[in-house]
């Protein structure tokens, strides 16, 4: 008659830790069907899927109140100063931020500020509709600061080739390893040759790098296109510490330039191999073609400017995706051994995106975005850009010393300096004040456990309210049942949740001792 289904080493050895104090939803429902539904009982016939409908509903409403709240993310607060809400999202219970000893400090909602649908405006303060607004941020690359949060790129620590076991960023030489960055107001490209199987074979190729940045395109019909490359050039120059240039088995540079319905993928591999390094495709394996439209740049050694119309009348938001390569096929033996084989000397192969550009192709009808791309309003910036002294109150930046004619009357939801937040449901975000970049933020939530599968499980303590709710659902909705006996379940319903709830509360006589004993003096509220 047990119900334990291993045995304790079973338990001691598996992941599994404290899985006896749940039981599964589908256990729930049968029991329910065998213990409550039946001839000579109050329900004598019920679907399953009725009682599966109404036993999903009562998870949902007992995860919001009752249930312990499990759920946690925490991320290193982003320079955009925003965090995304969780896919399964309902609620939050707190924000905080943990210091340098793990501990943590309650973050504080403010209700003084706001993200509001920002008005495209002419310089006469017009509403503006037009076709010619930039939908791409940081189109010149241009940015002191790094790449602007709306672009992603490939994660270079993550990228390998097919045969390799491991990516490293550099080998030897003086081109050092891939990267992909900005400088003098353009995206640059940085290629290098790297084994394809260092094992096996010592041919060698270079990667393909990409960069993307999702564009909102609903109601529109025709997005204009345009980009403006400087490709790498292979030429006699022989090789320096600071070369953009080879002369073996290298081919000038290649770079693609479109639309697509995915974006990049950050863990990419190629299609080449050690048999394959010259009849590969180059775009990465994992990358989605430009499937819409795209623009080819093979044409090395100096700016050139294309443009396309794209038709996007079918999608609501695309990718704007630019792929770079340098073939650097090569089974050079020269450089430095290692553990037995030979590597080539590495040297920089070059590909730099000078502008690039996503335009409306028609004029439109609706109002516009101020800033399309982000959807941030100026009262967002302002309070994700000014120092707590401005965008919270003066007692925010850490100084508590007395300042005449200030400390009066101080709201004590501002008296604290740890940091303020708003949620930004229209958008899913949350958007922190500036006193709160670069820590690592911990958000507390709920959800309605129904998310998984995994999910699914009800706290042994809260099991009686489940079948109290399940019955209450189903009699109240049937028609011919006495009006007492709905009344009846529904004050039983009530009983067992609150029964449940002060079971899940955990309250312990020794905690409530401990806490009276700390309560020598008098605490007036």
């Amino acid at each position: 008659m047990g119900i334990l289904e291993q045995n304790q080493r079973e338990y001691y050895e598996g992941d599994n830790f404290g899985n006896y104090q749940f039981t599964s939803l589908q256990d729930v429902i049968n029991q329910f069907v065998v213990a409550y539904v039946g001839e000579g009982k109050l329900v004598n016939k019920a679907s399953k899927t009725d009682v599966t409908f109404h036993a999903m509903r009562a998870m949902q409403e007992l995860s919001f109140d009752t249930f312990k709240s499990v759920k946690s993310q925490e991320i290193v607060l982003p320079p955009s100063l925003t965090m995304a809400l969780p896919h399964d999202y309902v609620n939050y219970t707190q924000l905080s931020w943990s210091d340098a000893a793990g501990i943590k400090h309650p973050l504080y909602p403010t209700n003084k500020t706001s993200n509001p649908f920002s008005i495209l405006q002419d310089e006469d303060g017009d509403y503006e509709f037009s076709d010619d607004v930039e939908l791409l941020r940081d189109n010149s690359f241009d940015r002191t600061n790094g790449f602007h949060p709306r672009w992603k790129r490939t994660k270079l620590n993550r990228v390998q080739r097919l045969g390799q076991n491991s990516a490293p960023l550099t080998y030897l030489g003086f081109g050092g390893g891939f990267k992909i960055n900005l400088g003098s107001g353009s995206l640059k490209f940085q290629h290098v040759a790297q084994p394809i199987n260092p094992v096996n074979n010592l041919s060698h190729d270079s990667r393909v790098l990409s960069c993307w940045h999702k564009v909102k395109v609903e109601d529109m019909d025709i997005l204009k296109i345009s980009a403006t490359v400087n490709l790498f050039q292979n030429t006699s120059t022989a090789p320096t510490a600071n070369a953009t240039t080879h002369s073996s088995n290298v081919s000038d540079g290649e770079v693609i330039i479109g639309i697509q319905t995915m974006p990049g993928v950050s863990n990419s591999k190629t299609n080449g191999n050690a048999q394959q390094i010259n009849t590969a495709g180059f775009l990465s394996r994992n990358l989605n073609d430009p499937n819409l439209g795209f623009m080819t740049f093979n044409s090395a050694g100096s700016d050139v400017t294309q443009e396309m119309d794209i038709d996007v009348s079918n999608h609501t938001e695309v990718f704007f995706i630019i792929n770079s390569r340098v073939q650097a096929t090569t089974s050079e033996t020269f450089g430095d051994g290692v553990i037995g084989t030979t590597i080539p000397t590495q040297h920089k192969f070059i590909n730099q995106i000078k502008e690039v550009s996503a335009m409306n192709g028609q004029s439109t009808v609706e109002l516009l975005h101020r800033d399309f791309a982000t959807e941030n309003s100026l009262t967002s910036e302002k309070f994700t850009s000014m120092t707590p002294r401005e965008n919270i109150n003066k007692f925010d930046d850490g100084t508590y010393d007395l300042v005449l004619g200030e400390r009066y009357g101080i709201e004590p939801q501002h008296a604290q300096v740890n940091g303020s937040y708003f949620i930004d449901n229209l958008r899913g975000l949350i958007n922190f004040s500036s006193n709160v970049s670069g820590k690592t933020v911990i958000l507390d939530y709920i959800s309605d456990s129904l998310g998984t599968d995994q999910e699914m499980q009800v706290h042994k303590f809260a099991q009686q309210a489940l079948f109290m709710h399940i019955m209450y659902a189903i009699l109240s909705t049937r028609a011919n049942v006495p009006e007492y006996v709905v009344k009846r379940y529904k004050k039983e319903k009530f009983a067992a949740t609150r029964q449940a709830k002060l079971r899940l509360s955990n309250i312990k006589t020794e905690e409530i001792i401990q806490i009276l004993r700390g309560k020598s003096k008098w605490i007036k509220h």
